[in-house]
């Protein structure tokens, strides 16, 4: 299957010298697609060298190095020749957004709540304390009796009462109870991401999400019903979690690019094509 090298290989576009190779060989459109795994207007745009409707260049090179592997023809020159835009990272818009005057309302109703429950308390406990406080009673005293000396039984005098200690109001505290954090629970599909790596993420729709180019390091997470469908190029640096659980991606991979759907469960199936 080896494609003979003509003289002119060195100023050749590299799409004419993949269609040459293909023909040479004795291939067709068809034939190359089916045996890369692509679809045959993959194939075509790659002879015709029309790198906009590839995608990012790292997924453009990948496919490039497959195509001329096939063919016998330098993989790493045919790479390096071609001419391709760089790829920009898209601008990520972030999709959760509290308005300050929803905060300001829900910290006010908190306040209002402390306030209720702290009269809710108090006022009962001051009227029950000063119901219960009554003056003290005049009581006699005998003045022929010298100080320290005992009263006599018989004295019909009573010796003074004790009286008890007049009970203190209590007054709950305005200073509002710490919360504790609520529980960050894991998202429905996370993607993680070890390597650059070129993706397109669409919604259930069709409607694309995001295109670009991710750096290493980065991650994105999706929640049930957000995401429909993802292509991710540099399969052996993404890693894919659902619901914290990671996930076999070796079903999905094809050429070093993971492609899978996602059902309404929330469970990755492959692409069918």
């Amino acid at each position: 299957m080896k494609a003979n090298p003509m003289p002119d290989d060195a100023v050749r576009g590299i799409g004419q010298r993949l269609r040459k190779a293909r023909e040479d060989a004795g291939m067709s459109l068809a034939d190359a697609g089916a045996k890369l795994k692509m679809q045959m207007h993959v194939v075509d745009a790659l002879e015709r060298e029309d790198w906009g409707t590839l995608g990012a260049p790292v997924f453009i090179r990948g496919q490039l190095r497959s195509y001329a592997k096939l063919l016998d023809l330098p993989a790493d020159a045919i790479v390096e020749t071609a001419a391709m835009p760089s790829a920009r990272p898209a601008e990520l818009v972030p999709q959760t957004y509290t308005p300050r005057m929803q905060r300001v309302a829900e910290q006010t109703k908190l306040r209002l709540v402390y306030v209720v429950l702290t009269a809710a308390i108090a006022v009962p406990v001051w009227l029950a304390t000063r119901s219960q406080s009554t003056p003290t009673d005049n009581v006699p005293v005998a003045l022929d009796v010298a100080p320290g000396e005992e009263l006599p039984a018989d004295a019909g005098v009573a010796p003074p009462a004790q009286t008890a200690p007049e009970p203190r109001p209590l007054v709950a505290s305005m200073t509002p109870m710490p919360q504790r954090p609520a529980a960050v629970a894991a998202p429905d599909i996370s993607v993680a991401f070890a390597g650059e790596s070129w993706v397109k993420l669409s919604g259930p729709d069709g409607a694309v999400l995001e295109q670009a180019l991710i750096q290493s390091g980065q991650q994105r997470n999706f929640a049930s019903g957000q995401i429909g469908k993802a292509v991710l190029g540099n399969a052996a640096a993404v890693s894919v979690r659902v619901r914290g659980q990671p996930v076999d991606l070796t079903p999905f991979v094809r050429a070093n690019v993971v492609r899978f759907t996602v059902s309404s469960d929330g469970s990755l199936q492959p692409v069918q094509r």
